[in-house]
């Protein structure tokens, strides 16, 4: 497969495969994080809540399984590689959260609305990936690096929960992991009305295994293929812009697992309102709305790259390593969304 597609071609197939799954889940398993808390704090609903943490959880028990198979070398992620900063996954993670609301939809969730005729999502992805690249390498850059600067990792043990606690222990880090996913799943099921919902633990476990392939799909080109291609799974912050950056000059550059995950979601989220008879053209009528979704999409992408991540990129991926910086980002990016749902639907005055 590398002699015939090249390592960028294939790492972006690995991608466009579980991005297709993604896409599938949003529009048909109905997976989503800002709807799953909008359900817990308004709906009176935990399903959706249940479904993203059963897939955390399955995510790091797959994960964990692999570093047990020698299949994913953890140490060499982008999550393990640079230094942990505290204050920037809070502060990230709130913008991130608080932008998600006022967009209504964080990148992922964007994507795959964009996949079933939304052009208002169309606005979200443009705005959010442009915000994102000019934190990211673009005139913010010099700001943000000040503020929080990125220091590679030198310490031995990497900065993740099981791998820390594997050394203050003597056990195996991989065993910490895997007892780690199985009790967070375990605690995800434990309702009798969701474990009879066979759809949402179906599409729970769906995302687990895109991100699941991600890693296990680039580890495979990094190990045997030629270019020094980076370890990574899904996300949808940096790498929203840098499938614009693709699309606007992709015959000088390669394609790259970032860009294939965002157009498989695309696709798959395309094929799933199409299954489900959800497609149709939207836009928005209330430009106060639109200008609401462009400055919540403006910060939503800003608040991803201080945190390093989103809610897929922090939330699941990271997660799936037990990063420190998931747990935190994740807290951080509901309460985020948790108070710019109380902005949205009940506003800031005081209660007579």
């Amino acid at each position: 497969m590398l002699e015939t597609l090249g390592d960028s071609n294939t790492v972006a197939l690995f991608g466009a495969l579980g991005g297709l799954l993604l896409g599938l889940a949003a529009r048909v398993g109905r997976f989503c994080t800002l709807g799953a808390i909008e359900d817990l704090l308004y709906g009176g609903s935990a399903t959706r809540m249940r479904m993203y943490v059963l897939a955390i959880g399955a995510s790091i028990l797959g994960a964990f399984g692999l570093i047990g198979m020698g299949a994913l070398e953890a140490e060499n992620s982008f999550y393990f590689s640079i230094r942990w900063m505290p204050l920037a996954s809070v502060v990230g993670g709130l913008m991130f959260g608080y932008g998600m609301a006022l967009a209504g939809n964080c990148g992922y969730g964007a994507i795959a609305r964009l996949g079933g005729g939304d052009l208002r999502s169309f606005v979200i992805v443009l705005v959010m990936g442009v915000s994102a690249y000019v934190v990211l390498a673009g005139p913010l850059a010099p700001l943000r690096n000040m503020v929080f600067p990125q220091v590679d990792v030198t310490a031995p043990v990497p900065p993740g929960i099981a791998h820390q606690l594997g050394a203050f222990t003597g056990l195996s880090p991989v065993l910490i992991g895997m007892a780690i996913g199985a009790a967070i799943m375990i605690g995800a099921l434990a309702s009798r009305a969701f474990l009879k919902d066979i759809s949402a633990i179906f599409w729970s476990l769906m995302v687990a295994v895109a991100v699941i392939s991600g890693w296990w799909g680039s580890q495979w080109v990094a190990t045997n293929g030629f270019d020094a291609l980076p370890l990574v799974s899904h996300s949808f912050s940096a790498p929203v812009g840098e499938t614009i950056l693709y699309a606007m000059n992709g015959s000088v550059r390669p394609l790259s697992f970032a860009v294939g995950s965002v157009a498989g979601v695309w696709v798959g989220a395309f094929i799933g309102s199409t299954i489900k008879g959800h497609f149709r053209w939207e836009a928005c009528e209330d430009p106060r709305e639109l200008r609401r979704q462009i400055f919540g999409a403006m910060i939503m992408g800003a608040g991803a790259i201080l945190a390093i991540g989103c809610t897929v990129g922090q939330g699941l991926t990271a997660f799936s390593l037990l990063a420190f910086s998931a747990p935190v980002t994740f807290l951080a990016i509901f309460a985020g969304a948790a108070i710019g749902l109380r902005q949205l639907i009940e506003g800031f005055q005081p209660a007579e």
